[in-house]
């Protein structure tokens, strides 16, 4: 119709329609879309460019934060020789005081450490020095009569090890006395009179807090408060010790250190929905096992790593989270095998989500005391990531992390361990129950507001759009305490109260009504139908969460 309405307008003008466009309003439509599309696509190219140009400065900016970052390493890291002369000094001093003679040779001081780590672990190297003159190396008389050369010598050496420096003490005394140990553990009731102890498992009670053999006390040996505190220096900046004896012929001890403390290598590992990390240096291999093989070690409590029986956990019921994995069992399932000191054992994950680089974060006082948690730190995300050591959280909390997945075990296994099931109920913590606040309002703005304020202050939220749908969140579980509006659609805050007030099982709920009308008519109609308190918007949140936390308090004192 426009067509031939345009077509007679024109044809008074005498053109011929070969002779002169005609447009109608929908071609001019159509003209004008097309445009705007041609436009969009235009805007998409422009942006499509500016998103691989920025790309590309991404690239180049993460490469030049590389190299910055190697080169601030660079500068922290300083020659272990820098240290020398410290503990020749400390060789020379205590051979003087002690009268014996000794000489200290030092091999690969040339390799550089973090300034930082090695100003830690000084005290520690000048103490195993001090250790190895006083207990080590035997009196020339001694030395004489084992026809061993009155000179001892004590041999410090490190070299690198991957990602990590080695430094050994070696001497050539006359090793650790086994039998004295001991005899000093079965003394202090470190050990039981009907305990065996092969040679490692008694030389490592010289890392007991507080043990010591010396016979007198002076100000080299025997205050007991030596080598414990080298391990445990030594583990804080995630390294291990190692020790060796041989009667006779000397001892030796392996500290094993990371290159630096300022970046460090942690793999990410996830048990459920719980991700933490833990440092790669202590982490000795990734392997899959058969849903046979996982039963049998759950069933054990060790798993087989060539031939030796480690210890074996669920990775969540370790770290308190879960006492068994949720996921659905596929053909093999991931398991970490961890290594420090002599210490292994194998922890069940659910996933291996990688390695990663990150900057360890001091832990502050407050948390430094935590057992087996090593760090902190933030994930290019920006989430904030727990960095745990297993085999420290092992030895605190191994038991009760068995006793937990003891519902992994078979039915036969469970009865033949003696109702390990009953010991895991009892040690089970019972999860407390996290107060549930029921948030009422048409608004998404003030729902979301509120539900973010209450979950902050760590309770459980439950929201509804309007009375109806608050009644049916009311008979799925019973809130603490309401939060409600007054005015919105299908049913209004008024007759939710009444409804609340007229059930048998709600009749004692609190209601606290936060609305916009804060006239007094509403207030002592609200009054009447029993509503708790009257807050006008906007509230003011400590005068909430002081009621929220008034009304909690009750509840919990009457589940009490």
């Amino acid at each position: 119709m426009q067509s031939r309405l345009a077509q007679a307008k024109e044809a008074q003008a005498g053109f011929d329609p070969l002779e002169f466009d005609r447009f109608t309003r929908v071609q001019e439509l159509t003209r004008m879309m097309a445009e705007s599309v041609n436009d969009v696509a235009t805007v998409q190219r422009t942006l499509q460019r500016t998103v691989e140009a920025t790309e590309d400065d991404l690239i180049a900016q993460a490469r030049q934060t590389r190299e910055l970052q190697r080169d601030l390493l660079r500068t922290r890291m300083v020659e272990f020789e820098g240290i020398s002369d410290r503990l020749y000094r400390v060789v020379r001093q205590t051979s003087k005081e002690t009268g014996k003679q000794v000489r200290l040779d030092l091999l690969g001081g040339t390799i550089e450490m973090d300034r930082g780590m090695l100003d830690r672990m000084t005290p520690a190297f000048e103490h195993l020095l001090r250790n190895c003159v006083v207990h080590g190396i035997e009196s020339l008389q001694g030395r004489a009569e084992a026809g061993k050369d009155p000179v001892g010598l004590i041999t410090v050496h490190l070299r690198h090890e991957g990602n990590d420096v080695s430094v050994d003490f070696s001497d050539d005394g006359a090793g650790l006395d086994l039998r004295r140990i001991r005899e000093k553990a079965l003394s202090i009731g470190l050990v039981t009179p009907e305990q065996s102890l092969d040679d490692q498992e008694a030389a490592n009670l010289i890392f007991m807090p507080g043990f010591t053999t010396a016979t007198q006390i002076t100000e080299l040996a025997g205050r007991g408060i030596g080598m414990d505190v080298v391990r445990s220096e030594v583990n804080s900046l995630g390294g291990r010790i190692e020790t060796s004896t041989v009667s006779g012929k000397g001892t030796h001890f392996k500290l094993v250190l990371p290159l630096t403390t300022a970046v460090t290598q942690v793999v990410m590992i996830r048990a459920g929905d719980l991700s933490v990390g833990v440092p790669a240096n202590v982490v000795e291999t990734v392997r899959r096992i058969s849903a046979k093989e996982l039963q049998q070690a759950y069933n054990s409590g060790t798993l087989d790593v060539a031939g030796e029986a480690v210890p074996f956990f669920w990775s969540g019921a370790l770290l308190q989270a879960s006492n068994h994995s949720s996921e659905v069992q596929t053909k093999t399932t991931p398991v970490v095998v961890f290594r420090s000191a002599a210490q292994r054992m194998a922890l069940h994950v659910d996933e291996v989500l990688g390695n990663r680089e990150v900057v360890v974060k001091n832990l502050g006082p407050q948390l430094s005391r935590l057992p087996g948690l090593a760090g902190m730190s933030v994930l290019a995300s920006g989430a904030v990531v727990l960095i745990y050591n297993p085999v420290a959280l092992a030895s605190v909390y191994g038991e009760q992390a068995r006793a937990w997945s003891a519902d992994r075990a078979e039915p036969h296994v469970l009865e033949a361990l003696g109702g390990v099931a009953a010991k895991a109920a009892a040690l089970m913590p019972a999860a407390p129950q996290i107060p549930l606040i029921l948030v009422v309002d048409d608004s998404i703005t003030v729902r979301r507001v509120t539900q973010r304020l209450l979950q902050r202050e760590g309770y459980r939220v439950s929201m509804a759009a309007d009375g109806l749908q608050a009644l049916e969140r009311l008979q799925e579980e019973r809130p603490v305490v309401v939060l409600s509006d007054i005015e919105m659609p299908r049913m209004d805050g008024f007759d939710l109260a009444r409804n609340i007030r007229a059930d048998a099982r709600l009749s004692k709920l609190p209601i606290i009504m936060i609305t916009s009308r804060i006239a007094e008519k509403h207030r002592e109609h609200a009054k009447e139908l029993g509503v708790d308190h009257y807050l006008g918007k906007p509230y003011a949140e400590e005068e909430l969460m002081s009621l929220v936390r008034h009304y909690c308090a009750e509840e919990i004192a009457l589940s009490a």
